[in-house]
């Protein structure tokens, strides 16, 4: 008899995937396209946008019974908190623009978020029509362009049409979260890709009873009819802490160091001040060309300090 009554829950159990959560809801959306709001079971909700869920009915609403394996989960994690994005990325789309000015250190942490989790990134530099100031942040991200990662000019309020044929041959059949600080276009860039996006914000805002609060949450809108393009939008940040990741494992993840540390003549180099190193030697200085930038390595140094601290607090 118990076993029946098991397998008869486990027959009630359907898939689902998380579009949006405010506390303790989730928004689920099921294989057919219908939406309702799921509660985890148990007091703290496990899952995040971008889930694979199995849930199961009750009355008009539904309990997460449980979170499928994820492939990845994009976070950030200060000395506080845990803040998660989303999962099962294929890929995250770092939005900066030329005004106002981006924080290099800011990008460099997401990046580096993004290789700890194997997902691949985009930055794109917006407002490529504000002449001088696109010059000069364009000077800026040379080091990134010489690392393969793709850096893509755009223009989202002066030329939306061109932009938006470039960015669904990047976007096509791929998750995609949006990452960047407030005012580099997120809200222009969603819009254009998802004229539907207001709508489906306010739609889910009274699902989830959450008011403006959803607008500063992460919230997940298919781009085409046939649901295999997704795009996150995520809400702007000031601080990326990456309180998760070991100090040494960071020359790893940052593309230009790693490219360099198997050079070092110890295997344990911090590449800081070690004779022998393969990342000192290439770190560019006056009247010595080198493969890696100063505000790179700089960024390195200040992180490194920064993890090796939080180990002993």
């Amino acid at each position: 008899m118990a076993k029946q009554r098991s397998d008869a829950a486990g027959a009630a159990l359907r898939d689902g995937l998380v579009i949006a959560s405010h506390g303790r809801h989730c928004l689920v959306e099921t294989p057919e396209g219908e939406r309702l709001i799921c509660h985890p079971r148990g007091k703290k909700s496990q899952a995040v946008v971008g889930d694979r869920v199995r849930w199961q009915a009750s009355e008009d609403e539904g309990t997460i019974e449980q979170v499928q394996q994820r492939k990845n989960l994009f976070y950030r994690q200060d000395e506080i908190r845990t803040k998660s994005f989303a999962a099962n990325l294929d890929q995250v789309l770092i939005l900066i623009a030329a005004e106002p000015e981006f924080s290099e250190t800011q990008l460099a942490r997401a990046l580096i978020a993004a290789a700890a989790e194997r997902i691949a990134p985009i930055i794109a530099l917006n407002k490529s029509d504000v002449v001088a100031p696109f010059e000069r942040a364009w000077a800026r991200l040379a080091p990134y362009r010489r690392m393969h990662h793709g850096v893509l000019p755009l223009s989202l309020k002066a030329s939306p049409e061109a932009d938006r044929a470039t960015l669904m041959k990047l976007l096509a059949g791929r998750t995609t979260l949006v990452l960047g600080p407030s005012g580099a276009g997120k809200s222009t860039l969603t819009n254009l890709l998802v004229p539907s996006a207001l709508a489906s914000t306010a739609e889910i805002s009274q699902a989830l009873n959450s008011g403006k609060h959803t607008t500063t949450s992460t919230t997940w809108y298919w781009v085409d009819d046939a649901r295999t393009t997704a795009l996150i939008d995520s809400p702007g940040f000031q601080e990326f802490g990456l309180q998760h990741i070991e100090a040494m494992q960071l020359a790893h993840l940052m593309t230009d160091i790693a490219e360099h540390a198997t050079a070092c003549k110890f295997y344990n180099c911090t590449h800081l001040h070690e004779p022998g190193c393969g990342v000192i030697t290439q770190v560019e200085s006056p009247g010595h060309p080198g493969a890696i930038s100063p505000s790179r390595y700089r960024i390195y140094g200040e992180l490194f300090a920064e993890l090796s601290q939080s180990r002993y607090k």
